[in-house]
């Protein structure tokens, strides 16, 4: 659909025809932000329905005001309000991806008190693992802008992911507090620092520590039941990750893409995805290729290809029997045996091959002390793999005692697993073990 406020004001203006040349004027009236790059493109785009930041908007606004001779204020571009998150496209060029990011940050600042609008596109995932896959690099992302970046200042973006995640993996990603904090964070902070002064080596390394903050927010996003959000900031990660020449994160982002697409019931668009990141890893260290084939067991496992399921959890044993000889990138850190564990069980249960997924069980429950989430999603799983086994008086003895790791986090995958639970419990005859696990249950903070 063409934004007909927008095509109009163009064509009044005399760039009807010129897409060009309006982009031309644009860089120009917007130059004080820096080095921009729009084009014919991005001309395009725009009319098709993305939305530009704000500040671009603005300067849209100054170059028809001076084209047609009367004030155009930024409201009638027709871009609509900027609560909407709009459609989630993988942008073509850097530039984009960067007014992409600003504005989505803004938007979520704003209106995290309430859920913002739009849902998971599959189709638009799988358009965004072609993006990152087959379109060229990035020849320079170098640019001139009001704020100097240096090095030292890229390292400390990599010292508040790791907080960030600290506090997603122990508390869980429900409670907004933590997203708004990220979200506002990166809008002071990141923002200004994406549209300064940088060399290219530099530009490198911010668009990778970017595209790692943006990734972190999409899993927290994903985990709080906001999986618009989550897709757009995955979709901007990857974007971000290519512009860094960070081929590895780029593929962790699709695998994350292909768990939520997992959770959400889209088993053969998952496994496409798991598919794309192995295929784009190329040659990685061990411990990224046993994540990646992980993911694709859980995706193919739950499509019920069986074959293609087990052949891809042994290829992830396989690559983590490997990983003490090969160092990987920190951010891979924290898949250890028991979340493979905890993908075979999942895949293994969703085949129905309950007894060989049941002896993944105590290996998945090997955690650190800081994965309290990962307990909690890893104990439900243990509990639902019995239940829908049959062994009700495993299900219900698990059960009570994953009362405690559930009651301590804040998120929506845990009480999605809780609900499965519970209704693959209520299928047997009740009896006093099962009530008195159903009432643990229902009383768990984190099922309601």
């Amino acid at each position: 659909m063409t934004n007909a406020a927008f095509d109009g004001l163009l064509t009044a203006a005399g760039y009807g025809n010129a897409h060009a040349a309006f982009a031309r004027q644009l860089n120009h009236a917007g130059r004080e932000q820096g080095a921009w790059r729009y084009d014919a493109a991005s001309v395009y785009w725009w009319l098709r329905g993305r939305r530009p930041g704000e500040h671009v908007q603005e300067a849209m606004a100054e170059t028809l005001t001076r084209k047609l001779g009367r004030t155009v204020s930024a409201s009638e571009l027709g871009f609509g309000a900027s609560h909407s998150i709009g459609t989630c496209v993988y942008p073509a060029s850097v530039d984009a991806a960067i007014d992409a990011v600003e504005q989505i940050w803004v938007t979520l600042t704003k209106h995290l008190q309430r859920q913002v609008d739009g849902s998971f596109d599959s189709g638009k995932a799988l358009q965004a693992a072609l993006g990152w896959r087959y379109d060229l690099p990035d020849q320079a992302v170098s640019r001139r802008g009001r704020q100097q970046v240096t090095s030292t200042d890229v390292q400390s973006l990599y010292a508040l992911v790791d907080h960030f995640t600290d506090l997603d993996r122990r508390h869980g990603s429900g409670s907004p507090h933590t997203r708004a904090v990220m979200a506002d964070l990166l809008g002071r902070q990141v923002g200004p620092m994406l549209r300064g002064t940088y060399t290219d080596p530099v530009g490198r390394d911010l668009m990778r520590a970017a595209a790692t903050l943006a990734g972190q927010l999409a899993f927290m996003s994903y985990d709080a039941g906001e999986h618009a959000m989550a897709q757009h900031h995955v979709t901007l990660g990857l974007r971000l990750a290519k512009a860094g020449n960070d081929r590895l994160y780029g593929a962790h982002l699709l695998a994350n893409l292909a768990t939520q697409a997992v959770f959400l019931g889209h088993a053969r668009e998952a496994a496409r995805l798991a598919e794309a990141a192995i295929d784009g890893a190329g040659r990685a260290p061990a411990t990224v290729l046993a994540r990646l084939y992980a993911t694709a067991a859980t995706a193919y496992g739950q499509a019920g290809e069986r074959r293609a399921s087990q052949l891809s959890l042994k290829k992830a044993e396989r690559f983590l029997g490997q990983a003490d000889t090969e160092l990987g990138p920190r951010w891979v850190g924290y898949f250890t045996p028991a979340h493979l564990a905890g993908a075979a069980l999942r895949c293994l249960g969703d085949l129905r091959l309950y007894p060989q997924a049941l002896r993944h069980a105590p290996a998945a429950l090997a955690l650190g002390s800081q994965n309290t989430r990962t307990r909690a999603l890893h104990t439900t799983l243990v509990a639902l793999t019995y239940a829908r086994a049959g062994d009700t008086d495993a299900a219900c003895a698990w059960s009570r005692t994953l009362v405690q790791d559930a009651a301590a986090v804040q998120s929506v995958r845990v009480r999605q697993r809780l609900r499965e639970l519970t209704t693959n419990l209520r299928m047997y005859r009740a009896s006093p073990q099962l009530n008195e696990a159903l009432l643990a249950l229902a009383a768990t903070p984190a099922a309601t």
